[in-house]
């Protein structure tokens, strides 16, 4: 199996021809109920595998959105625009928590997605050194205990302004587990990196979100 595509290697013209695949499979789905190939003009490189979240929000204005349904891949199953076209449809049409999406949505929704690297576990001699392991802005969580897995995103804590101890156990319970379960040895906390980009608006500009920023401007933090 060929390298996993790192989310730095992505353009904003990857990340352009990605989007506009979201949204025409959702499009097409939509139409004729199937899913949509590659595209004949897919950049090479987007056959490596690689893990990608589709985000799909309901557009109320550039600072104001709400979820829509949000489904994507934190291992390397599938080409990265496979993942796209497959995270597309799921969000789409079958995250658990929103009914499916109907066609006289299609011009209130914008399209986001997070390109992501493979997830790392965090190696440390004490469970209380671990949140000077995560970056608000780059990293997001996965918690494995079990049967027990779930994850965040990285955009999610700037939306909350949670510091990296908030982060943990916000993770903790989306994973199903105590808040505090960061701390037990036999929870798994691994991080990854991601990249988002999104439409400005329903089939607009599409622009990579930088975090970091968000995150000073929202939260009034000081670098």
């Amino acid at each position: 199996m060929s390298k996993p595509v790192h989310p730095q290697e992505i353009s904003l013209e990857d990340a352009v021809f990605l989007l506009r695949l979201a949204r025409k499979t959702v499009e097409e789905y939509l139409h004729t109920g199937e899913k949509i190939k590659p595209p004949e003009d897919t950049p090479k490189h987007l056959f490596r595998p690689g893990m990608v979240f589709t985000t799909i929000e309901t557009y109320h204005d550039y600072h104001h959105r709400s979820l829509r349904g949000c489904i994507g891949f934190l291992q390397p199953v599938y080409p990265l625009v496979e993942a796209v076209i497959r995270s597309a449809i799921e969000a789409a049409f079958h995250d658990p928590r929103f009914n499916p999406l109907e066609k006289h949505e299609l011009d209130r929704v914008t399209f986001e997605i997070s390109i992501l690297s493979i997830p790392e576990k965090i190696e440390v001699d004490d469970p209380w050194e671990i949140p000077k392991k995560i970056v608000i802005g780059r990293h997001g969580l996965v918690m494995k205990r079990g049967w027990f897995q779930g994850t965040l995103l990285p955009q999610v804590p700037i939306e909350y302004c949670w510091d990296p101890e908030t982060f943990l156990a916000e993770t903790c319970m989306k994973a199903g587990m105590e808040p505090d379960c960061w701390l037990d040895r036999n929870t798994e906390v691994l991080i990854y990196e991601g990249r988002v980009f999104h439409e400005k608006e329903p089939k607009g500009e599409i622009e990579e979100r930088d975090l970091n920023i968000e995150y000073m401007k929202l939260c009034k933090v000081l670098k």
